[in-house]
């Protein structure tokens, strides 16, 4: 199984201390070292992605992404244990699209059974993995649904819909962003975290690394992360339940579930 990490802001934010984290379980405390990979979103449809098959706790290039703050208020990382598809620069996620002038950004942990058999429109895939033929298949049935960009409700209930229909494959935990929302599926395990004022110290599991927010942000910052498991040992996240898809949008948390309204959550400044 791999790992992956999100990040949804209202303001440009510095991941570097949750990516330490993950980067740690790329072959050093965790066994995900066939590859990693990372996309910053930056003034709105820009994004800079990074890729590197090697284990993430080794790279040099990793090594670089901790200490250069690149600040974005989106973020989709992912760190790989290969079970389908060889250990290669294209089977790396996140994988992109473009699709209604958007640049779309997916990675996922899971097996999805039979993935393969269903048929795509003009998104095909570049590597081996069910991931990307996934996120084509998801592509696909965006476009022939809509032609031009639907308005954000219709676009949260199909998500949503598509992601529900996945998880009948198989495991299937992901995260996808057009860079406007980051959505989140949980099929087996995910959690989250908000940080908004007042705001504390949290220290990493993986890594000998203790921050003070209080002195990074301002009262106005309001900052969710996405995790496979928890990065911090002295915070408290969230975990999803079992086919939850949620939508994060400048921090802000909305449980999506089909057929019905969204579910706005309480933020832990009361925000929400």
């Amino acid at each position: 199984m791999c790992e992956l990490l999100g990040m949804s802001a209202n303001v440009p934010t510095d991941i570097r201390f949750s990516f330490a984290g993950l980067a740690k379980r790329g072959g050093e405390t965790g066994p995900h070292a066939d590859g990693w990979g990372i996309t910053f979103y930056e003034g709105g449809r820009g994004c800079r992605a990074f890729h590197d098959p090697d284990p993430s706790a080794q790279s040099e290039l990793a090594k670089l992404l901790k200490r250069y703050a690149i600040k974005s208020r989106i973020v989709v990382a992912h760190v790989r244990k290969a079970n389908r598809g060889r250990v290669s620069l294209e089977n790396t996620h996140p994988f992109s699209r473009e699709l209604w002038g958007r640049r779309w950004t997916f990675a996922h942990n899971g097996q999805l059974k039979g993935i393969k058999k269903r048929v795509l429109g003009r998104f095909e895939p570049i590597g081996s993995t069910d991931s990307e033929y996934a996120f084509c298949w998801i592509m696909s049935q965006l476009e022939a649904r809509w032609p031009k960009a639907p308005r954000t409700a219709q676009l949260d209930a199909f998500v949503a819909e598509l992601c529900r229909e996945l998880g009948t494959l198989g495991v299937f935990n992901m995260l996808l962003s057009d860079s406007r929302v980051l959505y989140a599926h949980c099929g087996k395990r995910l959690c989250y975290l908000t940080r908004c004022a007042p705001f504390g110290t949290a220290t990493l599991i993986d890594e000998d690394w203790r921050v003070d927010f209080a002195q990074e942000t301002t009262e106005t910052d309001v900052v969710t992360m996405i995790a496979t498991r928890a990065l911090t040992r002295d915070e408290t996240w969230t975990e999803l339940a079992r086919g939850d898809t949620v939508a994060f949008k400048d921090g802000a948390v909305r449980l999506l579930r089909p057929g019905r309204r969204p579910v706005e959550v309480a933020l832990p400044c009361g925000r929400g």
